[in-house]
Order: C-alpha cells, then structure tokens, then sequence
C-alpha cells in the first residue's frame, strides 16, 4: 500500500498528539491566588532576579525588623513565597525608581525621618535618632544589584546623595543606560505648590552635571508629582502633568508644548493607569501611550478642604503617539471611574489592569472626612484585560476578581512564568491592622497574591536556544520549536512571538520603565512539524529599548513560554554599541507541509514590512506553479 505524503504527516501529527506531555497547572486560569506575606508593605516593588522580588516601603512601625529596628524592604522569594528582610538607611516613603544599563536598580528620593504615626524628626534629629533608627531620604540614592544567594543588600551611602531634595520623583532609563530623574518636591504634601515646595529640575544619575530647571514643571502646579514620563523612539521625551503635555528634547534642552490631555488629570494623585502599548514591527515599534482613568478637578480643587473620597472617579481613556501624531484620540472608556489601577504588559500583547478605586483619589490625611485615614473608598477588586489589537468597543474583557483591597500604595509587576504578582496597599501614615484599629475600614497589606491569566491553563511552549543576552543590531539567532510546542499545528508558527517585557520599578500606580517589544522574525519548517523561528536582534536604536535586563518570552497562538532573562545591549552603563540592523531569512515552509496544505490554500501570516524578513508566502500560488508544470508535461507526453 502506497501512504502518501499528505497521510503520512496527517498520521504522524496524530501519533505526536497523542504522545504529547500534558502540562498539569496547578492553579485555575484567570484567578488570584494569596502565596505569601512580603514583610513590608509594598509601595515600591521590581523584579530583580528570575526568582527574587525586591519590595520597599516607607518608614513605618512593620513587624519585621532588621538591625534592631522595624524592616521597610524586603527580598521576596518567588520560589519559596518567603521574605528577608532587607537595611534601608533613609526613609524611603514615595521614591522613584528604574533599572540601570548595567542591571543595578536606582531607587531615589524620599521622606524626611519620621517618628511613630508618620510624624517628622526635628531638623536636628534627621540621621538615625528615631525610634525607627532612620535617616532623611530627601537627597537618597539607594542602589542594589539584585541576588539569587541573599547575598545582596541595598547600598544607602549619603557620599553618594544628590544636590537636591525629591519626593515624588519620577526616573526614566534612557539609551546610555543612565537615569533621568525628574520632578517631585521639597517637603511632601498632598500635591504641590510653589513656595519652598516644588523642584522643578532634572538630573541624571550617574550625574551629568548640576540640576536643571524644566520649564514644564513651573507650569503645571499643582499637581506635578510624578510626573508622567517615557522615553520615545524618536530619542525625545512625552512629559504629561496636569492637564499639560509636551515633548522634551532633553539632548539639547528644548521643550515643545503640545495638546492638553482630554477629560481629566492623569498624574498623581488622581492616578490613571498608564502604559505604552506594544512596539511591534508591524507598527514600526511605534510607541503608543495609554492613560485609564484619573480624575477631573480644576487647579483650585486639589484640597483637602472637602471630602475628596466622595468624588468619583474619571471612565475616561486616551492615548497618543507623539513620534508620528500629536493629536490624541480617545480609546474605549472603563467599565467605571477608577483612580490608582496599575497597568501591566502581558507578553500575548494586552494589557492587565489591577487595583485602584472608584472614589477619591491617591493620599491619607487626617481630616475629619477621610475613610479611617484614606482619601480613596470604594476599591475596586474586579480586573480587566484591554486588548489593543480588538475593535473599538471590544478592547476590554473581564480578568479576575481580588478578595483584597489595593488601593493608595499598591504595586503589580509581571513575573518570568507570564503571571502577575501583586501585593501592598496602606492608605495610613504608619502600620495599622485591624485588631488594634477597629474604627479603620483599610489595613496595612502584606498578603501577596499571583495573578493567574487565562492563558495559564493552556500547554506552555518549551523553545530551545533561548538567549540570555541581545544586541542591537547584528546577527540573528535560531530559536527551536517543536510540533508540541507549536500545538500540534505547524502553520502555529505564523502566530509565534519573540517578545521581550522590561518589567518596571512599581510604584504609584506606575511601572516606571515598563516597555513591550516585539523582535522581527521569520522561520523555517521543518518535515516533522516542529519549526526553527529566526529572530532578529533589538533594532538598532535604544531608545526603542534601552539597555538592561529585561524578559524574553517566545508566544506561541498567545501562550507564552517561561521567559529567558536577557541583557540588552553591553551590560554597562554608557555608550552601546550598535550594530547594522538584522537580516532575517526569508521564511520557508517544507516541501511535505506544502504537501499537506497546498490543495484548499493557505495564506502565511506577513511579519513586517521590512523587506527581506517579510513572512509573506502564498502557498496558493506556489501550487499554482507546480499544477501548471504538471499540466504542461501531460499536454506533451
């Protein structure tokens, strides 16, 4: 008996189904599960390791202790869900934080040091005589190389301590792997104002000279505090406080005002869930910015003279994609107002929003309105997915529903394995729990949950030749896949991904430095189903993504695999080295797949426009080819 081709592969994808491993996942899909305590309270959170996420707080009276003195950091153990506790010398209360070109956090900024129930030092008494046993964080630089051996520890060294003092600043990496560090204030407060308050500069760390003044930010009083930057493709930057907006040259120091942003204030405290969408090569790793919510008042109503927890929330979204449309377009609404929900890049291309609440906005206080000492009420324990990619009036679909309220101080950030870890929330000037106060409605949260997407329960992808180290520019390199991986259906690879995520510093309901790539690609089938995936190096600009580490996933049909941890660029802080940009094979499908799907058709999906790593391929068309030789040697024989 003659098996043709076609059957011969139809019997062999049923014969490889049927011996495929079935990857059991412990936890349902699209769900939260609570995993662990984090020691502190979350304010600031990053992933610093495959396995290790690193957790600061600000001085406050938490249960762990270190040194003889209360913990507000934390080492947080992916594998284990347990804490150590970690030294922080200065008060560390709503700093700004990025990762650097060489993989060393940057955490700068803070509170003066304070006392129990939050109340500052005198002026005298600000290196180490509190209770708390700490020191002003005003001018802090707080450094870290993360660990995987609890060998590491935070570096707190005043030596190293800028010229001036920031609360509320905001840090950007930028293509030399250095760090802008803009904005933020003096003393603190619920938004900011101009006398012996505001600092209207920038600086760099390492330091590129003294600080200078940011015309924007003498403009946009009040509510200034950390303002909302990104760096853009262009090599400029999108600066959004306010209601105000501009891009800044920041290589030659010129700012250009575009548009106000539609509806309501975005920044802190009002807090909207910022994001740039994903930067692919279809659309030309454009970057486009997304703003969720927020809350409209005027200059004149940022006090605290009137029940703000009253005051709902904006639905409102927009976005805007200042390297190529100054104009801003609004995007579909939330299914409520919501203030403070976090943002997160999910490698399959959506985004997840998390925490927040319906009322009031970012802050506590003691007045005699706030919700025990919270100026938010209502949370909001439902999450979404916003796809980007959908139709408007489609983009949003219902994630999970939390049992915990996350509202002022709570973080979120994507973990290796595609789920989401999220922890804090502590809308109280110091601890508070609810035995010891029972007229409080929202506590101080160590729980830590992980979120569990709905690709979760899906077979993983397990590629071979995963990197750990990307270049801009150069040569391309060779990921495997199998017919598992690609599941059970070659022509999958058409919907495979190579991503890379720069997960963030977390804090305030934003991932500062948070970035989705998509690298061009192209591929090579293979007889017996599986396929070779071509992928491009990072393309050679870095102010597309700038150097440092970062997450590389391969997604295969929107499931992801387990990510590789990569470093982009040299692995310095400094100039990079750019190669020419990549040069992909064309994509090339086996003579036996051809077989199977020439008759009936089937169109290749187009991975760029880029010219020689175009996936574009019409089977139809090649079969076309052939049919007609056939044709013409029957006519002649």
């Amino acid at each position: 008996m003659t098996i043709s081709p076609l059957t011969l592969l139809h019997v062999l994808s049923l014969t490889t189904l049927s011996l495929s491993p079935i990857h059991a996942q412990a936890q349902q899909a699209n769900t939260f599960k609570y995993v662990g305590l984090s020691g502190v309270s979350a304010q600031q959170l990053f992933l610093g390791t495959p396995t290790k996420v690193y957790i600061v707080d600000k001085t406050e009276n938490n249960n762990a202790t270190v040194n003889g003195h209360p913990a507000w950091a934390t080492e947080y153990d992916l594998t284990t869900n347990e804490f150590r506790t970690m030294d922080v010398l200065s008060n560390s209360f709503c700093a700004g934080g990025t990762v650097l070109g060489n993989g060393t956090w940057l955490n700068v900024g803070g509170n003066q040091a304070i006392t129990y129930g939050g109340v500052s030092m005198p002026t005298t008494q600000q290196s180490g005589q509190s209770p708390y046993k700490d020191w002003d964080g005003g001018k802090a630089v707080r450094l870290l190389d993360p660990c995987d051996d609890e060998s590491c520890n935070w570096v707190d060294n005043p030596s190293l301590y800028m010229t001036s003092r920031r609360w509320y600043p905001t840090l950007e990496t930028l293509e030399d792997g250095s760090a802008m560090i803009m904005g933020g204030c003096e003393w603190g407060g619920y938004v900011n104002y101009a006398d012996n308050q505001n600092n209207p500069t920038v600086e760099y760390f390492p330091s590129k000279g003294q600080p200078f003044t940011l015309n924007f930010l003498l403009k946009t009083m009040p509510v200034n505090l950390f303002p909302l930057i990104w760096l853009l493709p262009s090599g400029n930057m999108l600066v959004q406080a306010e209601f105000q907006a501009e891009i800044f040259d920041y290589k030659n120091n010129i700012e250009y005002p575009i548009a106000d942003i539609p509806d309501c204030v975005r920044v802190y405290p009002a807090s909207a869930g910022t994001a740039v969408f994903p930067m692919t090569p279809e659309n030309n790793w454009t970057a486009t910015i997304i703003f969720c919510g927020g809350t409209f008042l005027e200059a004149d109503q940022w006090t605290t003279t009137w029940p703000i927890n009253t005051y709902p929330a904006n639905t409102s979204c927009v976005k805007i994609s200042p390297d190529v449309d100054m104009n801003w377009y609004h995007e579909d609404p939330l299914d409520t107002g919501r203030s403070m929900g976090n943002f997160i890049n999910l490698p399959d291309g959506r985004l997840f929003l998390v925490n927040g609440a319906h009322l009031g906005t970012a802050g506590y206080g003691t007045e005699a309105w706030t919700i025990g000492q919270s100026y938010a009420d209502q949370p909001l324990y439902q999450s979404w997915y916003f796809d980007p990619r959908q139709p408007s009036g489609s983009k949003w679909s219902k994630a999970a529903v939390s049992t915990i309220p996350r509202m002022y101080h709570s973080t979120a950030s994507l973990l290796p394995d595609g789920s989401v870890i999220v922890s804090g929330s502590n809308p109280n000037a110091d601890y508070v729990n609810k035995d010891q106060n029972t007229t409080y409605t929202y506590f101080t949260q160590y729980q830590v949950e992980i979120f569990y997407p709905d690709y979760w329960d899906k077979p993983k992808p397990n590629p071979t030749g995963m990197p750990t180290k990307l270049t801009y520019g150069g040569d391309p390199f060779d990921i495997g896949l199998t017919l598992s991986d690609l599941r059970n259906d070659t022509m999958n690879i058409n919907s495979t991904r190579a991503v890379i995520i720069r997960t963030g510093f977390s804090t305030h309901t934003m991932n500062m430095g948070q970035r989705h790539v998509e690298l061009d690609t192209s591929y090579t089938t293979n007889d017996d189903g599986g396929a070779t995936l071509h992928v491009a190096q990072v393309e050679p600009n870095p102010a597309i993504l700038v150097p440092g580490p970062a997450l590389f996933f391969i997604v295969v049909n929107g499931v992801p695999s387990n990510a590789s941890w990569v470093t982009i660029g040299d692995g310095i802080i400094g100039e990079q080295t750019i190669n020419p940009k990549s040069v992909l094979p064309r994509s090339t499908i086996s003579a036996q797949l051809m077989a199977q799907y020439g008759y009936g058709g089937n169109y290749v999906r187009a991975g760029t426009s880029t010219g020689a790593s175009s996936k574009t391929i019409s089977i139809v068309n090649y079969w076309g080819i052939i049919l007609f030789i056939g044709m013409a040697v029957s006519c002649l024989a």
